[in-house]
């Protein structure tokens, strides 16, 4: 609504442009310029509050299923076996998510490790710049 009560009306184009940058949804694009009263800057801030509480909500989530998938090279000298999580069977069982872990598994495969051990990898030193 407008300061004089009246509900503004937001052109396509301005949505478009708005979901082009974001990739936010259309509705919430224009519920977000509704909001924001048609100035773009105040819609895409908007959109990156209301995109950032529905990533923590997803956070507390937990993803139970999943594949284990393992990758031998050829020759067998060189193997690597990854377990990719995910909230539901029904995406689990899926072929793009099966392929994910096969690519996955091939590309641990294929880079020297630098740890042996998860207790030997300083997260702490690799998260926190990323995330700050």
């Amino acid at each position: 609504m407008s300061k004089t009560g009246e509900r503004l009306k937001i052109p396509a184009v301005k949505v478009k442009e708005l979901r082009n940058q974001s990739g936010a949804g259309v509705m919430d694009c224009r519920n977000a310029l509704l909001e924001a009263e048609g100035d773009m800057e105040k819609a895409l801030q908007i959109l990156k509050q209301k995109g950032f509480l529905q990533a923590q909500k997803r956070a507390k989530r937990s993803a139970t299923q999943g594949v284990i998938e393992a990758y031998i090279h050829t020759g067998g000298r060189i193997g690597a076996m990854v377990e990719v999580n995910c909230e539901t069977d029904f995406v689990a069982r899926t072929d793009e998510f099966k392929e994910l872990a096969h690519n996955l598994a091939m590309q641990v495969a294929a880079v020297p490790p630098q740890f042996i051990s998860v207790d030997d990898a300083p997260f702490a030193d690799i998260i926190e710049p990323k995330v700050a």
